[in-house]
């Protein structure tokens, strides 16, 4: 078992930083799964509101800043990604700022190579599923010093 990683150890492993920095410990990863939790779904100026919301879309990117921490877990870090694609997404929820407990961030990776991942992933909070689906992260190139 992993100790606990908090959100000082997430700011210095991913490049989304202060606000934008969903995610805020990891409790739980191995070579193929990472669970983390994040409160920054009620925090009022949160990045991601529109008009002092939060949609359920975005727990999107609370996966795919899951997925950064993964990598980073494993050691990947040096190929930066982007989202590439969203599969099978299910929000059964509109609004994820109406959720009064922390959000508990699941993802699987499914498979990938050196040019891209696939990860299956869930969001649950106060005891039901929030939203789920897949998402694949296009890869780049590691920056190389001239």
């Amino acid at each position: 078992m992993n100790p606990p990683l908090d959100r000082a150890w997430i700011l210095d492993q991913i490049p989304h930083q202060g606000g934008m920095c969903l995610n805020d410990a990891v409790g739980h990863w191995d070579c193929d799964h990472l669970r983390c939790t994040a409160l920054s779904h009620r925090d009022p100026t949160n990045p991601l509101r529109v008009r002092g919301r939060l949609s359920a879309l975005c727990g999107v990117e609370y996966a795919a800043q899951a997925v950064a921490i993964h990598g980073a877990l494993l050691g990947c870090a040096a190929a930066p990604g982007m989202l590439g694609s969203v599969r099978d997404l299910i929000c059964d929820c509109a609004w994820l700022d109406e959720v009064p407990d922390p959000l508990c961030i699941e993802v699987e990776r499914l498979g990938g190579d050196a040019q891209a991942l696939l990860y299956r992933f869930q969001i649950d909070g106060s005891g039901r599923r929030l939203v789920s689906g897949r998402l694949s992260i296009i890869l780049g190139q590691p920056s190389r010093k001239r």
